[in-house]
């Protein structure tokens, strides 16, 4: 039985930010997709996160059904003011923040401002990137050719160029919403990777965090990992070796084993049918 419950708009931060709300109980849990991903993409680990939490998969501004113009900033502090306003519009007396990539790098900028109500964060392969720091790993033209190619109405076939080692239904997802994906936004972010310093603010998280980090990836490597960490002495950090930067995408079962009972009610890998893996803490 499917835990989706239904998608809606709320005015928040002077936007219309839109939301795929699963689940229904439990702590609320906001979740924010990576830099070219729509809610809708992130349905699938919704749907599981959907058994034991009320889930709120989010469009990031410039994505998916949320508002976009060409007139709007789409820096990550903005992205992150969106999420502090969207937690009080929907009047959530504590929540859990959850994001992935782009969706890291804002709910760290989210969290470090201290929201009342923020109780867990979970970050999964933030880019490490920033001034002084190698470049975040995938090229821009990446993004951008594929989003234009999917808005002049290109399929699965051609989003296999991109991703061949996803699923179709993956890759059919993926082809059907690219589209809704601002080029302004995506470029902005990428270069807010490297321009935003994320180290500088990572000891102002005082909530507690876990730390994902994908092994085959090549967006945190080892030593950056353990940097992290010193910045964090409280984080809890876990190294997903079978997995690249889509984590659950690769490996769904490891991505649930390490998250684990971090949030409170755990998501089994083995009740799910799905293969077993390694998720090594450190």
């Amino acid at each position: 039985m499917s835990t989706f419950l239904y998608g809606q708009n709320v005015h928040a931060n002077g936007i219309r930010q839109h939301f795929l709300r699963f689940g229904g109980r439990g702590m609320p849990l906001i979740v924010l997709p990576g830099i070219t991903s729509p809610a809708v993409t992130w349905a699938f680990v919704a749907e599981r996160l959907g058994e034991a939490f009320d889930v709120y998969v989010m469009d990031v501004r410039g994505r998916g059904l949320s508002e976009a113009s060409d007139a709007l900033d789409y820096r990550i502090s903005a992205c992150a003011d969106d999420v502090v306003a969207f937690a009080e519009a929907m009047a959530f007396p504590t929540y859990a923040l959850m994001g992935h990539s782009f969706g890291a790098r804002v709910a760290a900028k989210a969290a470090s401002r201290r929201p009342p109500g923020l109780q867990r964060l979970v970050l999964v392969d933030p880019p490490i990137s920033g001034p002084g720091r190698r470049p975040y790993p995938a090229n821009i033209d990446f993004y951008v050719d594929s989003i234009r190619r999917m808005a002049r109405g290109a399929g699965i076939e051609v989003m296999r160029e991109y991703m061949p080692t996803w699923s179709d239904e993956h890759l059919r997802l993926r082809a059907e919403w690219l589209h809704t994906c601002s080029e302004k936004a995506v470029v902005t972010a990428y270069r807010d990777f490297h321009e935003d310093d994320m180290h500088a603010e990572l000891p102002s998280i005082t909530v507690p965090t876990r730390l994902i980090a994908a092994g085959k990836g090549d967006v945190i490597r080892p030593d950056e990992f353990e940097e992290i960490k010193v910045l964090m002495p409280l984080l809890e950090a876990v190294w997903v070796p079978t997995a690249g930067h889509m984590i659950p995408y690769d490996d769904e079962a490891a991505f649930y084993r390490a998250l684990g009972g971090f949030l409170g009610p755990e998501i089994a890998p083995a009740a799910l049918g799905l293969r077993s893996t390694t998720a090594v803490a450190a």
